[in-house]
Formats: structure tokens, sequence, C-alpha cells
């Protein structure tokens, strides 16, 4: 049982890998200060797409489930990443977010009745620690609105892969194109009746995510002005396809198939591969400090996936 966990992780890992690697994209291949657009271009199309392929839309109370499920997970939470970039130093916001598996910790046992452990309690402050130590600097600002920012993104995206462990899946969607149909044994709004799958899912929370960020983008920023370069849009479509449409589709089979508590500590990889990045693509040197993170990450993570056994300290 245990090895079928540390396979699913391993997929799962995928989707914080990708994220690791989009301040590297942004930063060589988008326009600078654009953000917001950045965050749409990568919402939107890739949930456009994956509604496309699957043809299946919500029913019922799955409307205001993706809504809310979209907009924690996504609208929100990239508008609160957006601030906190730009009122604090990277280093600080990328530590504000590492406490979400503490979060994800204690929300999971209040909301879906997963045990809050000795061991994820360490494993989660260990985190933060290593985070810490990653990126952090000695000459890191605190900013009140920024780490407000940071702090409340933390919170959405962990509400947000809370709530979507605790109301699943739906067992019905309607597909794009079909006709209504009643029957005793289905509900009338759902259409066809097709089993929803995972990446149906995902489109619903993407799109509706994309499309909360749209005024967001129109008030904030605005419409460019200039078209995207052959980089650019080449930046955008590997942050739509792959760190999104690809990332966000493992992260809820992660939530669905693992314990939400669990997989929450697979976000710690992002920085990670953010430093490593660096490392290998702009011949950054790393520290020692930035060294020892690392293996305070990994031994976080290693700590949470070969549990066997948890004690409770705490559970609904």
């Amino acid at each position: 049982m245990l090895s079928n966990q540390l396979r699913v992780a391993a997929v799962t890992a995928i989707a914080p890998i990708s994220w690791g690697t989009t301040y590297l994209v942004t930063s060589e291949l988008l326009p600078p200060g654009r953000p917001l657009l950045a965050a749409v271009l990568r919402a939107l199309p890739a949930g456009l797409l994956l509604l496309a392929i699957t043809r299946t839309l919500p029913v019922g109370g799955w409307w205001w489930r993706s809504l809310v499920l979209g907009t924690l997970n996504i609208g929100a939470f990239f508008a609160f990443l957006f601030l906190a970039a730009y009122r604090l130093p990277g280093g600080v916001a990328a530590t504000m977010g590492a406490i979400g598996p503490v979060l994800v910790a204690v929300l999971a046992s209040l909301l879906v009745g997963e045990a809050l452990t000795v061991r994820r309690v360490v494993a989660g402050f260990a985190g933060v620690l290593g985070v810490a130590l990653i990126v952090l600097q000695a000459d890191a600002r605190l900013d009140a609105v920024g780490v407000v920012a940071a702090l409340a993104g933390a919170v959405s995206m962990s509400l947000g892969s809370v709530l979507s462990k605790r109301w699943g899946r739906p067992q019905v969607g309607r597909r794009i194109g079909a006709r209504r149909r009643t029957s005793p044994d289905l509900d009338p709004n759902a259409g066809s009746g097709a089993p929803v799958s995972g990446l149906a899912l995902t489109a619903w929370q993407l799109v509706a995510g994309g499309l909360v960020l749209v005024p967001v983008l129109l008030l904030v920023e605005g419409l460019p002005s200039d078209a995207p370069d052959a980089a650019a849009i080449g930046g955008y479509a590997y942050l739509s396809l792959v760190g999104t449409a690809l990332a966000y589709a493992l992260w809820f089979r992660g939530i669905a198939a693992l314990p939400v508590g669990s997989v929450s500590f697979l976000g710690l990889l992002s920085p990670v591969v953010a430093v490593l990045a660096g490392l290998v693509v702009l011949g950054e040197a790393l520290s020692l400090g930035q060294l020892l993170g690392i293996a305070v990450v990994a031994g976080s993570l290693i700590l949470v996936f070969t549990a066997r056994r948890p004690r409770a300290i705490l559970s609904a």
C-alpha cells in the first residue's frame, strides 16, 4: 500500500515541479510587469482546452461548487500571489506560502476527518524552515499588505484543496451538445448522465478561476497594446499547457487518491525546483544554507510519506 501511495505521490509531484519553473519562464520569456495577464492566459485557455476535450458541463450544485473551487484554487490564489510578489521579496512570499501544508493539515482534520498527526505538524514547520533557508535573504523587507496577501493566498489554496477533497467528484455531468433526458434514476439537470472525469472537474475550475481574473486584469493592468513575440507565446503556451492544464489535472488527481494533508507537502518542491532551475539554466550558485534547506524539505517529505500508522493529536 505504501509503495502505491509513493507512486501516486511521484506522479502528483510533477505539478509542483512544473510550478517551480514558473519564475524562470516568466523572467526569461514573458514581458515584464504583466503577472495578471500571465495568470489569465495560464488558466482560461487551459480550462477551455480541457473543456473541449471532455465536453462535459457541471450540473446542479456543481455550478456554484466549481465557481468556489475555481476562485479559491485559481482566481483568488493567483491574485493574492500577484499582490504578494509586488509587495514582498520573492523569498518572503515563498516562505509565507510554505505554511500551506500546516494549514491544510488543520483544515483537513476539521473538514474531511483526516488525523492531525505529530508527524504532519513537525514536517510542516520543518518545511517552512527549509523553504526559508532556500529562498529567504538576509536583507528581506516586510510589508504589511504583502504579508497579508501572501497569507491569504496560502489560505485560499489550502481551503480550496481541502474542499476539493471533501466534495470529491460529481457522479454525473452534462455532455456538451447532448439532449436533455429525464429518468426516475437520473437528475433531470444531468443531461446525458456521463460520469465526470478528473479532467472535466479541472476544466471547470480553471475556466471559473480564469473568468474571475479577467475583470481584475482589466482594472489593474489593462489589455496589452503590443502583440507578444515568439518567446512570449512559447512561455505562455508552456505555462498554460504544462504548468496549468497538466499540473492541475495531476494535482487534483493526487488529492482524490491520497490524503490531502499529505499531498499539500508536495508543494514544497516548487521553491526547491525554482532554485535548482536557476542553478542549471542561469548558472546561479547554491549556498550552504540553501543546500541545508533542500535537505530539510526532503526530510519533511520523507517524514510524511513514510508514515504508516499515524497517531492523531486532533481529528474530526
